[in-house]
């Protein structure tokens, strides 16, 4: 395994490369990974630095927590504007992560909260352990989702749902949040890992050019009038079986060499 932290002298933000696999680690366990600009920013130029080997990254939480969202001591001493330039460095970071080159796959325990839920609903995959809550406080902080939430935690699980749980401080448990949409898989404590390597195995043996159209096309499907999103779903549908690897593949299927589809 080959471990590398040049992208942050703190050791904020922890770096693990092992084959196709890039593991991300947040590393402020005594703050229970709370988000600090400083964070964001080396969570950015960490998602933008991965050398071009990695097809998938597993982003997780050192100790007992995934991340209990914002640093609240930035906020005593920032004015609006500076405020306002905080939320677009958080979007610019989220942006890099959801609308990147590589899958991400979180491996979420403990706190998973405010802006970590923020940061949790950015990622493609998203495995909980059973010590994982989910809340957003906001409400009772006396201040707003700045970090995108209002956006991406809404299309997760639907806006009447964010305003619940900001209204009432409503913390999610693990299997509510999985019901809900908020997980895609729950895990005993401490299988998390052990899960979301399972899946990047799995997602690192496809096509790059699939995983780039997944990530990339079916959030902007989603925003389009149907007729818009059948163009594009077309257009990419004929820009990746047009691919060298894609006919490949499809040929080794045709020839009985590739697996089907079975249930797992």
């Amino acid at each position: 395994m080959n471990t590398a932290n040049t992208i942050d002298a703190q050791n904020l933000v922890l770096l693990e490369i092992d084959g196709p696999i890039a593991t991300i680690t947040l590393n402020r366990p005594k703050k229970r990974n709370a988000l600090s600009l400083e964070v964001i920013h080396r969570l950015e130029e960490c998602f933008a630095s991965l050398p071009a080997t990695v097809k998938v990254a597993i982003l997780t939480g050192a100790g007992e927590h995934f991340s209990a969202g914002l640093d609240l001591t930035s906020l005593t001493e920032s004015t609006s504007f500076e405020g306002i330039q905080q939320s677009r460095a958080w979007y610019d970071a989220f942006a890099r992560i959801q609308f990147g080159r590589v899958p991400v796959i979180g491996v979420l325990h403990g706190a998973v909260v405010g802006g970590g839920l923020e940061l949790a609903s950015s990622l493609h995959i998203r495995v909980a352990e059973e010590s994982t809550y989910f809340g957003l406080p906001e409400g009772q902080r006396g201040i707003f989702l700045g970090g995108g939430g209002s956006v991406r935690v809404s299309k997760l699980i639907g806006f009447s749902r964010v305003t619940e749980m900001m209204l009432t401080g409503h913390v999610v448990g693990a299997t509510e949040g999985h019901a809900i949409g908020l997980a895609h898989y729950v895990t005993p404590a401490g299988d998390g890992l052990a899960k979301a390597r399972e899946l990047a195995e799995r997602v690192a043996s496809n096509a790059p050019l699939s995983n780039f159209a997944i990530l990339n096309a079916l959030p902007l499907i989603a925003e389009q009038p149907m007729s818009h999103g059948l163009m594009t779903e077309a257009l990419m549908a004929t820009v990746t079986q047009e691919a060298p690897e894609a006919k490949e593949r499809i040929n080794d299927f045709l020839q009985k060499r590739a697996k089907k589809v079975e249930p797992s």
